[in-house]
């Protein structure tokens, strides 16, 4: 069976951000959050401790299947983070209920909020959250 996944990535906060995905979406990781330092070390460049501790992969079911996947780039690999509009995840919640609640609990202190309104096909708004990812909501008409 296909599968889609969004994977996101940051600079030292995907713990943090997906324990509040986590909470947002009520749902659990599909394995257990694996750590650089879980991973054979052969080969690599020396890592600080900060980088061992890092968040090699985390996989947390969302809505309808999807899953989004995130890892922490490293900055002794060369890795560079850099926020914009390059990853907006879409969601179809199956209420309008849900929908709000999904939208006050993504937009709470983020930014470039579109507020929910209805629009010719459906209820849709748009938010990046508090840790710079996009977030857009459509509930459709029936």
């Amino acid at each position: 069976m296909a599968t889609v996944s969004i994977y996101l990535n940051f600079m030292g906060t995907t713990e943090e951000a997906f324990n509040f995905y986590k909470s947002v979406f009520n749902t659990e990781f599909s394995r257990p959050v694996a750590y650089v330092k879980d991973m054979p070390q052969e080969g690599m460049p020396p890592l600080s401790g900060k980088e061992k501790n890092a968040v090699m992969h985390v996989a947390l079911p969302i809505l309808g299947g999807t899953q989004i996947m995130g890892t922490d780039m490293l900055e002794s690999m060369g890795h560079k983070l850099v926020e914009g509009n390059n990853v907006t995840i879409n969601l179809e919640p199956d209420s309008k209920e849900e929908t709000d609640r999904l939208f006050a609990a993504l937009s709470e202190n983020g930014s470039d909020i579109a507020n929910m309104r209805q629009e010719f096909w459906g209820y849709w708004g748009c938010c990046k959250d508090k840790y710079g990812v996009r977030w857009m909501f459509n509930f459709m008409n029936k």
